[in-house]
C-alpha cells in the first residue's frame, strides 16, 4: 500500500511546486516566453547578448530550411531568459512563505 501512495505523493509535490499540472505549466511558460520574446525583440533589447548566439543558431537552422522553427525558437529563448528565472523565484518565494 505504501508503494501505491508513494508515486501519488510525489506527483502531488511536483504539482504543488509547479503550481498546477506540470505539463500545463510548461506549456504556459513556453507561450509566455514566446510573447515576452516578441516584446523584447520589438523593443530591441538584448539581454546578456543572447541575440548573437541565437542569430548564429537561427542561421544554421535557416540554412537547413526550417524558417518557422527559427522564428519560434528565437522568440522562445529570448523570452525564456526572463520568464523562467522570474517564475522560479516566485515559486520558491511562495513555497518558502507557505503559500504554495
Amino acid at each position: 500500500m505504501g508503494e501505491i501512495l508513494g508515486p501519488r505523493m510525489n506527483d502531488n509535490v511536483v504539482s504543488r511546486f509547479f503550481g498546477g499540472p506540470p505539463l500545463a505549466v510548461v506549456v504556459k511558460l513556453i507561450l509566455l516566453s514566446i510573447v515576452v520574446g516578441v516584446i523584447l525583440a520589438a523593443l530591441d533589447l538584448d539581454p546578456l547578448h543572447m541575440i548573437r548566439s541565437i542569430e548564429r543558431l537561427a542561421r544554421a537552422i535557416w540554412d537547413m530550411g526550417f524558417d518557422a522553427v527559427v522564428w519560434v525558437w528565437r522568440y522562445f529563448v529570448l523570452g525564456a531568459i526572463l520568464v523562467i528565472p522570474i517564475w522560479l523565484i516566485v515559486r520558491l518565494v511562495r513555497r518558502a512563505s507557505g503559500r504554495a
